[in-house]
């Protein structure tokens, strides 16, 4: 089969070489992918043009579109290919317009949530001519204060502050001086739920779904969870926590209302939901939906997979998942992510990448890298490269990542050093 992966970050890397390791693809395109992505697969620069996009397709006679990130799911990529006469024939990985808004609009989302029953965190949403009356109900709740863009902020758009004139400044910020853009034009304010966050992850054809292997991933760049939010600095899966009976509750209370609901409103899903749990005294509660997979946590998850992902991919585009034998890899496996110093803020590019000949035992998911005149790999993004590593237990795998980090080095280069550390307390 003829595959085509949208995206170019860590996330895709990971997802390209379990698609290259599949016995049913017979080529892998990328677009527009990374200079380490070229491992599994040819990479192409399409654009984000849907119709270029489509024509690529035709050419080629690409059999499924696996769409990475979010945005050209909430633009309606699989939208586009299904009112195609001559696109509609291939098997989207990735939901509807309809279904995107999921994460399109946390709006949307919580009240879904709401409508089917999802134990989620009691919120309200304003706009901007609600400032006044935010600012009133932001009173009523106890510190930390949760503030959330309405759209897409690339994973950025969710302020947790404990200062009460803090929080309203920064509701001003949103509201007022649009500091999300157009993502901020609608804020929710919704109750903090203290406890320990999980990342779930469900493959589904609209119908039946297979729960992957679930995993914790670390967001904030420094140590112990202080400084501002990144894209993730690193991932664990197996998440010692979610145990059977934890998962029987998400399975029960959330994965089976959101699939039974998704029907009842006549979204046509087929793909990835990614469920961000809050474990709260072995209560699991609702944070977010997204419509695709996590990132870093895909650098985690992807390499438990062992059966063949390609075959779920088919069998969803022929509304056969309840089929596939998902098989998962017993052991643990951790990621730990490089970044450019100075990263989520200003950072620079174009440092030239040693030591990744050196690498033994690990995978190297490339996230922003690129090649540079003289053919060196050089740093291309905040987020620059995941290492991960398989262990019999949490500190094996952990201690295999740092060994091989130990022999990678460009200038300024930064990672932290406590990833999993919380769950081996």
């Amino acid at each position: 089969m003829k595959i085509l992966l949208l995206g170019s970050g860590g996330r895709e890397s990971a997802i390209a070489k379990k698609i290259s390791e599949s016995r049913l693809t017979d080529k892998l395109f990328i677009s527009p992918g990374n200079v380490g992505m070229k491992e599994w697969g040819e990479c192409v620069s399409i654009g984000d043009d849907f119709e270029k996009i489509g024509d690529f397709c035709k050419k080629e006679k690409v059999d499924i579109l696996v769409v990475g990130p979010e945005q050209p799911l909430v633009d309606g990529i699989s939208d586009w290919f299904s009112n195609d006469k001559d696109l509609k024939g291939i098997t989207v990985i990735g939901p509807k317009k309809k279904g995107a808004m999921l994460e399109g609009s946390k709006d949307f989302s919580k009240a879904f949530m709401n409508k089917y029953n999802i134990p989620t965190a009691k919120y309200k949403t304003f706009g901007v001519n609600d400032l006044e009356e935010a600012k009133e109900f932001l009173k009523t709740l106890k510190p930390p204060y949760v503030l959330k863009a309405d759209g897409l902020a690339a994973g950025k758009g969710v302020l947790i502050i404990n200062d009460l004139l803090e929080a309203e400044k920064e509701l001003d910020n949103m509201l007022l001086d649009k500091k999300f853009g157009k993502a901020s034009e609608k804020v929710l304010i919704e109750e903090f739920l203290k406890g320990i966050e999980c990342s779930v992850f469900v493959l589904t054809d609209g119908c039946s779904y297979k729960v992957l292997p679930v995993a914790k991933d670390y967001k904030r760049i420094g140590e112990k969870d202080t400084g501002l939010n990144t894209g993730g600095m690193g991932s664990v899966s197996p998440v010692p926590f979610a145990d059977n009976m934890f998962m029987d509750k998400v399975e029960k209370n959330i994965i089976i209302p959101t699939i039974q609901g998704l029907q009842e409103e006549n979204i046509d899903y087929k793909g990835f939901i990614f469920i961000g749990l809050m474990n709260v005294e072995q209560e699991p509660y609702v944070i977010e939906y997204n419509v695709r997979m996590g990132d870093p946590e895909t650098e985690s998850v992807f390499p438990r997979i062992k059966s063949d992902i390609v075959e779920a991919f088919n069998l969803i585009g022929q509304d056969r998942l309840k089929d596939y034998k998902l098989e998962i890899d017993d052991r643990v496996v951790t990621s730990v992510m490089l970044v450019s110093g100075g990263y989520p803020e200003h950072y620079e590019k174009g440092n030239v990448i040693n030591g990744l000949d050196c690498l033994q035992d690990c995978i190297a998911f490339h996230a922003g890298t690129k090649e540079n005149e003289k053919k060196e790999i050089v740093t291309n993004g905040g987020r620059v490269i995941s290492i991960t590593c398989f262990g019999d237990d949490m500190q094996k795998a952990l201690n295999k990542c740092y060994e091989n980090i130990n022999k990678i080095s460009w200038q300024a280069m930064y990672y932290r050093k406590d990833i999993g550390k919380d769950l081996m307390k």
